[in-house]
């Protein structure tokens, strides 16, 4: 543990780049801050970040990135495409992927993937069950989305190449500026509609996720080892929606509808499902709104770490802006 003193961060302008950038520096940890629009303007502040530019998703940056890699003992991966655009992940989750492995050919650094929780196949699932690394995963040629389908493909990727590597796996990732999530239900006009069960929210707050990609850089992977990274206190639906709305006075109106009865009225719509939004199609529903329960037991016991507060007071600091 400890012996890497550099790293290099994919996607270091993004969310949770920016974190991790943040969270290295604070550990006196020195950053290859790799972007490629804008850097973030408080990084020329930092002789400690060595902001890189460069669009992964072209193959004419591997040469760039090789040079950049010849200096650090990790790299984080978190550059990725986050929406539903398929073309947008060919491009930029799994071309860039492509790029930077090329790139990583001859290094020792460890590799640390950014990966998702979205990986796991749900309808292999029953409601009430537990989560964990071995709970089987998606087929990457017939995943129910493009993000899972993609994310399974990443990791692929890396895996194939015969270097050790992290994957980790957070779960709904939230901090200042992004508290509310899909794993809730839906919006009808200003009413929520709050699809209600007593499982947990595989929830992950930003500053704890950099911690857990910041203790992997620092530490061997057994082979291709796969980690789920969520919070220690993770609440249910009703006591999120409490909360928040405890801090932020929203959402005011909420018409609350047991998992059970919504699943019932999805399975019934399935000849229509292809044209509905993605919660009236059962694998899209059960894999964001099945009670379940996640444990981050194999997480802690191999990188350890712990959250800094509860549930509550991590989202009420979020609310109000705070890391």
């Amino acid at each position: 543990m400890g012996d890497v003193t550099r790293i290099l961060v994919t996607g270091a302008n993004g969310y949770v780049g920016r974190a991790v950038v943040a969270e290295a520096r604070a550990q006196g940890i020195d950053v290859v801050a790799v972007y490629r629009r804008e850097p973030i303007k408080s990084w020329s502040q930092d002789a400690g970040i060595f902001a890189q530019r460069a669009d992964l998703s072209d193959t004419e940056s591997t040469e760039l990135l090789k040079h950049a890699i010849g200096d650090v003992g990790a790299v984080i991966h978190a550059a990725a495409h986050l929406g539903a655009d398929s073309d947008r992940h060919a491009d930029d989750t799994l071309r860039g992927t492509q790029t930077l492995l090329n790139a990583m050919e001859g290094s020792t650094a460890r590799l640390v993937l950014v990966s998702s929780i979205a990986v796991y196949d749900t309808m292999q699932l029953s409601a009430g069950d537990t989560l964990t690394e071995n709970s089987p995963l998606e087929n990457p040629d017939d995943a129910r989305d493009s993000y899972a389908q993609a994310k399974l493909k990443q990791e692929i990727l890396c895996a194939e190449t015969g270097r050790a590597v992290w994957l980790m796996r957070p779960g709904a990732v939230y901090g200042p500026d992004r508290t509310w999530h899909a794993l809730l239900g839906f919006w009808a006009s200003k009413l929520h509609v709050q699809i209600t069960s007593d499982g947990q929210l595989p929830l992950a707050h930003v500053r704890h996720l950099a911690q857990s990609l910041i203790a992997a850089t620092q530490t061997e992977p057994n082979g291709v080892q796969a980690l789920n990274v969520v919070d220690d206190d993770l609440p249910t639906r009703d006591r999120f929606l409490a909360a928040h709305r405890r801090f932020s006075g929203w959402p005011r109106l909420t018409l609350p509808v047991p998992y059970t009865l919504w699943l019932g009225v999805v399975r019934l719509l399935k000849p229509w499902s292809v044209k509905l939004p993605g919660l009236f199609q059962e694998p899209i529903l059960r894999a964001r709104l099945m009670p379940l329960r996640y444990p981050n037991t194999a997480l802690r016991s191999v990188l350890g770490g712990c959250d800094a507060a509860p549930f509550e007071d991590m989202l009420k600091s979020s609310l109000e802006g705070q890391t």
